[in-house]
């Protein structure tokens, strides 16, 4: 049931396979989104092999496990990154059981996260690579969809593979792309270009295309600092493009905000019948 004091737009950030700088990607749109003045919840959904913590050189007390197996107050997991608005949730790493939750834990958890979710602007899921049954339901929940590709063909394969599973199996229509790791953004939009043919040729689907995230050797010098690359170096050429595609978000937010009050950010999603 939905609160109507909701506020937030969530969107889940994806990839079909891995290696594509999906991670780096969430931390820093977030970084962006709070820069421009907005409250941004960053959870780790990247369920067994969580790493953002890692990124951020924090050591998180309390993770997503502790809200499934104790009773713990969702808030005494949060972690601010930085004061005033840009908050982690973390997962737990090398925890096998939580890779395949089944359907009435996803849906514990997210209950008892609604209600602290509701206060932010921006919910941005980073979801672990691949069509698991788990990353598919967390995409599904999610108001929004971005889809990290990198212009290797093997990225724009599994890219599409990931796509047609969400769109049979939950009915998911809107997807907006990031080509990542580009050599410029011509190279990107071509990448783009490929990956929607074939969406609209064999699903029927308008992809959306979100931008282009160019290559940038100062992303890892970020990495090894564990510091956002936006807070580090942001008018580096990969800080340029980010801060764009943060851009693009708020606009899709703004598009949202007159009907976020009857929704939740998270929710259940429907489940096509493929027999």
């Amino acid at each position: 049931m939905a609160n109507n004091t909701n506020r937030v737009v969530s969107f889940s950030i994806v990839s079909g396979k891995g290696g594509v700088g999906k991670t780096n990607l969430a931390l820093n749109l977030g970084y962006a989104l709070y820069r421009g003045h907005h409250k941004v919840m960053l959870m780790d959904c990247d369920l067994g092999l969580a790493n953002l913590d890692v990124l951020l050189g924090l050591t998180p007390d309390k993770t997503l496990q502790d809200l499934l197996t104790q009773d713990v107050d969702p808030a005494d997991v949060v972690v601010p990154i930085e004061q005033g608005g840009f908050d982690f949730l973390p997962s737990a790493s090398g925890v096998p059981e939580l890779i395949d939750l089944d359907e009435d834990l996803q849906g514990l958890l997210f209950d008892k996260l609604n209600n602290v979710l509701s206060g932010y602007d921006f919910l941005l899921l980073d979801l672990g690579a691949g069509i698991s049954r788990t990353v598919m339901r967390f995409s599904a929940m999610t108001q929004e969809r971005i889809v990290i590709i990198t212009p290797e063909p093997t990225s724009l394969t599994d890219g599409y593979a990931m796509i047609k599973v969400m769109n049979s199996e939950h009915g998911v229509k809107n997807f907006h792309v990031v080509v990542n790791m580009a050599t410029d953004h011509e190279e990107g939009k071509r990448s783009f270009q490929r990956l929607h043919a074939a969406c609209e040729r064999f699903l029927g689907l308008d992809i959306k295309y979100a931008g282009t995230v160019r290559q940038d050797p100062t992303l890892i010098q970020a990495v090894i600092k564990q510091t956002p690359l936006l807070k580090m170096a942001p008018s580096c050429n990969a800080g340029r493009d980010i801060l764009q595609l943060a851009v693009r978000l708020k606009r899709m937010r703004d598009a949202r905000l007159p009907e976020l009050g009857d929704q939740e950010g998270l929710s259940l999603p429907q489940e096509n019948n493929t027999d």
